[in-house]
């Protein structure tokens, strides 16, 4: 038997804290992947989950965590110069669906960079198409962090399921 890894013992963790909000009915998980690249020895695990909101706007958001290679070496060979590099990349995204306003989409980036802060990585990008006479679009907003998350953050990572789930509360606010 082995011990495993930080990205296992993250996703176990951020898994209860999804299903545990399932349960109760605080959301609905729509999906769920947790895939491995043999190729190049990588993991990815992604959740999507959605409120209960019912007759509005089309608000999902994913929770995505990735490591590589060089993450699992640096935990598995643990040597001085590789400690930092321990740990797996979070990033969470949102997708909305709604009529085509670019006011609309300022105001999701606003709402996103109050409750995330300033100092994270936000991108917007919007799909949308030409012959469509409703005159939707769907906005895929993606949150980054300019750092690895390492286990020893596992508690920050539970308190994440919070953000995420008040950018949603948030983001309804918004006349879709």
């Amino acid at each position: 038997m082995f011990d495993p890894t930080a990205f296992e013992n993250m996703k176990v963790v951020m898994e209860g804290g999804f299903y545990d909000r399932d349960l109760i009915g605080e959301i609905r998980i729509v999906d769920r992947n947790d895939m491995i690249n043999s190729a190049k020895m990588s993991r990815r695990y992604d959740l999507t989950f959605t409120d209960l909101a019912e007759g509005l706007a089309e608000i999902y958001c994913t929770y995505i965590m990735e490591a590589g290679l060089d993450n699992l070496a640096a935990e598995l060979l643990p040597q001085r110069k590789t400690e930092m590099l321990a740990g797996c990349r979070i990033s969470v995204n949102f997708k909305i669906k709604h009529q085509h306003d670019h006011k609309k989409f300022r105001e999701i980036r606003e709402v996103l960079e109050q409750i995330w802060g300033r100092g994270r990585n936000i991108e917007q990008t919007v799909k949308y198409s030409p012959e469509n006479t409703q005159g939707l679009a769907e906005t895929e907003t993606i949150i980054t962090f300019n750092r690895l998350v390492q286990e020893e953050q596992i508690d920050d990572l539970h308190e994440m399921i919070n953000y995420m789930t008040g950018s949603m509360d948030a983001l309804r606010k918004i006349q879709f």
